[in-house]
């Protein structure tokens, strides 16, 4: 047994804590707070000081459930944005085009008594609705939204990734007040203002989108911890989705049909959503002090890879994708609803020479954390964590030749259909053997020489352009994560026959 710890490119600056987003699984570090009290929790702590101490959890499960976050123009800076009962009723992504849908009359969750609810308090909005068709209210029908609001939602009819706009123009207005508007994309200072928030939400693996890629695979996901799957009926661990597969590998040339090669094994991750935030020193409208997203999580992988192998097509790795998952979880950062992008494509790769036949089997386990780090001084930095056991299950080599097989998940986390981290997670199996065989006129044959059999885990990724979202500063190129590669001895032997 070995273990590997590596840290890279962690951002130092005391402007903003990022502790608390090292938890994995079970989220030790975070609040053990329910989607459903996310309103009652995430109020100010010191209300009006633009200070306030945001719940980080998740959203309630039922859409209707998620309030919308509204930040009203003519609202000191402060208080940003607050729970309202308005919704995004359409949107139009590519023109800017929404509809915001004012709450059924007499409902007991009216919007707060803003100066954006009234005409009266803006004169932009009480200016007379432009376009073809004015509503029933015309001009003297009240809006439920005022230019300049932010308006931040849960998915909606044509915003699958949820919305973060600023209203820009009132184009109609109904009698009720549902207001057909014009916006451009908005900020996340521009909702969070000066509050902190620090917290990993876990995604619910039921939620998850499965697309298998290849014959062979199996999804089991646990989120009550009663679901059994395999042979031996094992459990998944709580908030855990496991993929499992077997696939046939190409055989290198020449190889005799006994060398048939294959991979077979399952990848057990449990992700959570890491988010940070901090405007406790921004100017008004201005970039945050610090600001952290990332996707944490523990992880638990065992793999068999068996045969000889052709690891390279025209001297490339093989990489064989077999499952690419996709979820919209939402989180609730105090009264706001943010809309998280998680893609994962999980693959086998294999590199291999296609002289060396093994049956070898790892099982390794551990946590990640990967994600980009925002400081008022240094900017966005890359952060890039890994730590991970391994042990060998069986062991096989013979022959001269080298093997690395790989079978990890490439992943991306972004807000508001915007791509901010891509990290590729990558534990890996490595053989290598120094056999040398010979012959004799009677036909038989020897072979002498020693092997080893390696565990290991490369970690890479990038910083997108589109982390600007939190409203800092745009840089113009991709940022490397800063990659880890660790390697450990897990067993050697000798070649005799």
């Amino acid at each position: 047994m070995h273990k590997l710890r590596a840290h890279a490119l962690v951002s130092a600056l005391s402007t903003i804590t990022v502790a608390a987003l090292l938890a994995t699984g079970c989220s030790a570090h975070s609040p053990a707070t329910t989607g459903e009290a996310a309103g009652s929790t995430a109020e100010a702590s010191k209300p009006g000081t633009g200070e306030e101490r945001l719940a980080v959890v998740s959203a309630p499960t039922d859409d209707a459930a998620t309030p919308t976050a509204v930040a009203s123009a003519h609202t000191p800076d402060q208080a940003r944005a607050r729970k309202s009962a308005l919704k995004v009723a359409s949107y139009d992504r590519k023109s800017g085009r929404a509809v915001i849908a004012a709450p059924a009359s007499g409902s007991d969750a009216a919007p707060p008594a803003t100066p954006s609810a009234t005409a009266a308090s803006s004169p932009t909005a009480s200016a007379t609705p432009k376009g073809p068709g004015s509503g029933s209210g015309g001009a003297h029908s009240n809006p439920a939204v005022a230019v300049g609001d932010v308006i931040a939602s849960a998915p909606a009819p044509g915003a699958p990734d949820g919305v973060l706009a600023k209203v820009t123009e009132i184009v109609d207005t109904a009698a009720d007040g549902t207001a057909t508007v014009q916006t451009e994309p908005a900020k996340l200072n521009s909702v969070l203002g000066k509050s902190k928030a620090d917290g990993a939400v876990p995604v619910d693996p039921s939620a998850l989108k499965v697309e298998p890629l290849v014959e062979g695979v199996k999804v089991s996901w646990a989120k009550t911890g009663d679901l059994t799957f395999g042979p031996e009926g094992a459990k998944l661990p709580l908030g855990s989705l496991r993929i499992d597969v077997t696939t046939a590998v190409k055989t290198a040339t020449g190889a005799p049909a006994s060398a048939a090669a294959s991979l077979d094994g399952f990848v057990q991750l449990a992700p959570e959503v890491a988010f940070s935030y901090d405007g406790s020193r921004a100017a008004a409208n201005s970039s945050p002090s610090g600001a952290f997203l990332g996707l944490t999580g523990e992880w638990n992988s065992q793999w068999q890879l068996k045969g000889r192998a052709a690891g390279t097509t025209n001297g490339k790795q093989i990489r064989i994708p077999f499952a690419e998952l996709h979820a919209d979880p939402v989180i609730q950062v105090g009264p706001v609803p943010i809309v998280v992008n998680l893609d994962l494509v999980c693959s086998f790769r294999v590199d291999a020479d296609g002289r060396v036949t093994v049956d070898a089997e790892q099982h390794l386990k551990g946590d990640f954390r990967v994600g980009g780090n925002f400081s008022w001084a240094k900017g966005w930095t890359g952060v890039s964590e890994s730590h991970m056991t391994g042990e060998p299950l069986k062991t096989t080599v013979t022959t001269l030749g080298d093997v690395k097989a790989a079978m990890g998940a490439e992943a991306t986390v972004g807000l508001y259909g915007t791509v901010g981290v891509t990290a590729d997670l990558a534990p890996y199996l490595r053989a290598e053997s120094n056999a040398t065989a010979g012959g004799s006129a009677n036909g038989t044959g020897s072979a002498s020489g020693s092997w080893a059999l390696y565990g290991g885990v490369d970690l890479s990724g990038t910083l997108n352009l589109q982390l600007s979202i939190f409203g800092t500063p745009v840089f113009q190129t991709r940022i490397p994560l800063g990659a880890v590669h660790e390697e450990w001895l897990l067993t050697k032997g000798e070649v005799r026959t």
